[in-house]
């Protein structure tokens, strides 16, 4: 997608000055609140190194451009944001280290963080015993904002869940084309477990029992011999759960055993990575997205153009886990106006519970992401099916991307 010098300065310059406006009518509205000289700042943890560090820089680099552009225009009253971050390497131990660094020694405001599940579950107490806010950007394992009940959780997320995810694939094979036999590739995570058991339960309601279960540990080379099992077993389509060198391993396999049935996969597989790295194989394949580039939505064709330049050449290899956590840092800044500077967790708690002004983001508007009895930003009706089509991730449906420019608010919001 190309976009002129000065129609990206254009959008740029648009975006800052809402900001400006946004974060000045805060500042106004605060009054004689109390100012701290010092930054604000911002724990956050997620793998830049490691097999999971193509969606973990993405969400830094998200991050890092909301920093950037909230700084721009004054931080919050002055004070700048400041990034704190950790790498978790994917490694649940580390993961928890580093969440006992931030929480405990750093002391960081509040923490944005976790790409993987079981990464996130090692840690999830650290955040809850010690009463500090921790906001979810890419994690989707259904239980990281199960395992407390919500009205007692200072546990948040911006991510679909996989609970939603599995039952929109589904729904799309079962449903909508009218398959019965399916076969289910998940590893051997936390997050692959929670999958499958999600997609499990969701075919039984349709009384369809998979053709075959394959189940792999993270590393595997090849599933290339389980393909042909499942084309055998007279698979029509094959859901593979599992992260984005998996996912990988699985589209390449997909044409090596020559299966021409349906791939489909949660949002790892949108991975640049995937792609790259299947000769091919991902081609067609489909996946959940929170958001897919249009140009109806200036907005979010501003944010692409924007984090491209911030990204330089580095590759960005998942735009869902850049946009999440982008509006993962500029939802929280409009809490913390909210709570009038007051950075603790069951004031963060009370006002994301009660948001009470719209965050226009570049997924979707969040109104009312959260409430006492749920604390996950997403439901069903905000997720659209994407497709690989010649390395670029589109629309499944025509229809879908009649609607894109439209808002898909949370319902019951």
């Amino acid at each position: 997608m190309l976009y002129r010098p000065f129609v990206l300065a254009s959008v740029a310059q648009q975006a800052r000055r809402r900001l400006g406006l946004l974060l000045l009518g805060g500042a106004f509205s605060l009054g004689a609140a109390a100012q701290d000289s010092g930054p604000l700042r911002v724990g956050f943890i997620c793998p830049t190194t490691g097999g999971s560090a193509d969606f973990g820089n993405s969400a830094r680099l998200g991050a890092e451009l909301a920093v950037q552009e909230i700084n721009e225009v004054g931080g919050f009253l002055g004070r700048k944001l400041e990034l704190v971050q950790r790498d978790d390497q994917a490694n649940p131990d580390r993961g928890r280290q580093m969440a006992e660094d931030l929480v405990l020694k750093e002391k960081v405001a509040f923490t944005i963080g976790y790409c993987n599940t079981g990464v996130a579950l090692k840690s999830l107490d650290v955040f809850q015993d010690n009463k500090h806010l921790l906001m979810v950007p890419v994690s989707t394992g259904s239980a990281v904002t199960a395992k407390y009940p919500a009205a007692q959780s200072f546990i948040f997320r911006m991510s679909p869940r996989d609970t939603l995810q599995a039952g929109f694939l589904v729904n799309d094979i079962v449903v909508k084309r009218g398959m019965t036999k399916v076969a289910v590739f998940a590893d051997k995570t936390g997050y692959g477990e929670g999958g499958l058991k999600d997609v499990l339960r969701f075919l039984a309601e349709h009384k369809i029992e998979p053709v075959q279960v394959t189940r792999f540990d993270l590393g595997v080379k090849t599933l290339t011999a389980e393909v042909q099992q499942a084309k055998a077993a007279g698979a029509q389509a094959l859901i593979g759960y599992t992260v984005g060198p998996e996912q990988t391993v699985l589209a390449r396999a997909k044409g090596e055993a020559r299966y021409d049935g349906l791939l489909y996969g949660p949002w790892p597989m949108s991975f640049r990575t995937v792609w790259e790295g299947s000769n091919g194989g991902a081609e067609g394949a489909m996946m959940v997205q929170s958001i897919i580039p249009n140009l109806a939505n200036e907005r979010r064709s501003s944010f692409i153009a924007r984090l491209k330049r911030q990204a330089g050449k580095e590759p960005v290899a998942s735009l869902m886990a850049a946009a999440q956590t982008y509006d993962a840092l500029h939802l929280m800044l409009r809490a913390v106006f909210q709570t009038r500077g007051d950075t603790s967790a069951p004031r963060l708690k009370q006002a994301l519970e009660q948001l009470d002004k719209p965050y226009v983001g570049v997924v979707t508007t969040y109104e009312h992401p959260f409430s006492a009895d749920d604390h996950d930003a997403f439901s069903a009706n905000m997720i659209w099916m994407g497709v690989w089509r010649k390395g670029e991730i589109r629309y499944q449906y025509a229809e879908d991307d009649k609607r894109a420019g439209f808002i898909r608010r949370k319902q019951g919001s």
